[in-house]
């Protein structure tokens, strides 16, 4: 017997969050986040919830949890940029399409009784949370911004009648293939051309006065990808107290114009994926440690988010991006670099690893269900 609960108090949520846990326990590629960061998600304080409506689900078969599933709507989605849309995330379910159909029963009636006409997911409550189910790559671990699923996930939702809506590739590139000796003389070229410069970040402070800007070229960076809700300040707020600690300020290229504009940025940091398995949704006793070596140690890197601003796309000005990120991650000993995933339509931003012989080892999709 399947029965499907909204979930209210805080036992609940602690079984909402746990539920991979168990569903993947002996699974090698999946990565637990940290179980006290995903309550805060949930938390009625989350400034997210100043433009989101959720509602949590959990599934029961035979009284034991075999399901979750969260039902969202993006108000500033909705609304301003009128796509009719319930999303659905926090996505995870036993290998029985019964118990799947349940779940995605909650969906569809949240989306009905709001005259929505589709839902799409699995996709967080922006575009700042993780989105897409893996549908190649699943002997690879993700990014620390990518989802993992089993591969009949999949299948239960196309046996439900979902359709591909957008999909993302993830590449692979080693840093052997990224050669200094090349991009550096055409890195000073363009900058000279340009008037461009670096700006030079020697700790985390001293990157916090430039976040807004990044994020506002993050912003018109996108503006025109057909799955983009733009960032509003109180995210961006809250984004920085929750990532900026994470960041090795050698690890930032940020460009400016001769005018101090920015023009270009690139985040990268280590990877921090094998640390939080290790760490098994836990800081405490030991799994900051694992973070911290992992901050200051590590083969494997990820190039977290660019921008660059439209007018400078063509320009050449990544080369000096990845001018300085190859010097950061050499210092630190990254060998491997992941991109996070890049929506298959943004043939711009795949263009930049065009030269390092990059490799598509994932790839992901959302899908929808239009409401009958």
């Amino acid at each position: 017997m399947i029965i499907v609960k909204e979930i209210h108090n805080p036992k609940e949520f602690l079984q909402f969050v746990k539920f991979p846990f168990e569903l993947y326990k002996n699974n090698a590629y999946w990565v637990p986040p940290l179980i006290n960061d995903e309550l805060k998600n949930f938390d009625k304080n989350n400034p997210i919830f100043k433009s989101v409506d959720v509602k949590y689900y959990l599934a029961y078969k035979n009284e034991k949890i075999a399901g979750r599933i969260a039902c969202i709507i993006n108000q500033t989605e909705v609304k301003e940029l009128h796509k009719p849309k319930l999303r659905f995330g926090w996505f995870d379910v036993i290998d029985d399409m019964a118990v799947t159909q349940a779940l995605i029963e909650k969906a569809i009636a949240m989306a009905k009784e709001n005259q929505l006409q589709y839902i799409e997911g699995p996709m967080g409550f922006s575009n700042m949370d993780k989105a897409g189910m893996l549908t190649y790559g699943f002997n690879e671990i993700p990014t620390m911004i990518g989802l993992y699923n089993y591969e009949y996930y999949v299948t239960h939702l196309e046996q439900l009648g979902f359709q591909k809506e957008a999909e993302w590739l993830e590449f692979k590139l080693e840093m052997k293939n990224i050669r200094i000796e090349k991009i550096k003389p055409i890195a000073d070229l363009i900058e000279k051309r340009y008037e461009l410069r670096c700006l030079p970040f020697k700790s985390t402070k001293d990157i916090v006065p430039y976040v807004d800007e990044m994020f506002g070229l993050l912003n018109k960076s996108y503006a025109n990808l057909q799955s983009f809700v733009p960032i509003q300040q109180f995210q961006i707020d809250h984004y920085k107290k929750k990532y900026i600690p994470f960041i090795n300020p050698d690890f930032i290229s940020c460009i400016v114009n001769k005018e101090g504009k920015m023009v270009a940025f690139a985040i990268t940091m280590p990877s921090f994926s094998r640390a939080f398995q290790k760490a098994n949704g836990r800081l405490f006793p030991f799994g900051f440690l694992h973070l911290l070596k992992a901050r200051k140690n590590n083969e494997y890197g990820e190039y977290y988010l660019i921008g660059v601003d439209p007018e400078y796309q063509s320009k050449g000005v990544t080369a000096i991006m990845f001018r300085e990120i190859q010097i950061a991650m050499t210092k630190c000993g990254i060998k491997h670099m992941e991109t996070n995933p890049l929506l298959e339509e943004n043939s711009k931003v795949q263009l930049l690893w065009k030269n390092f012989d990059p490799v598509v080892h994932k790839r992901r999709k959302t899908y929808r269900l239009d409401i009958k």
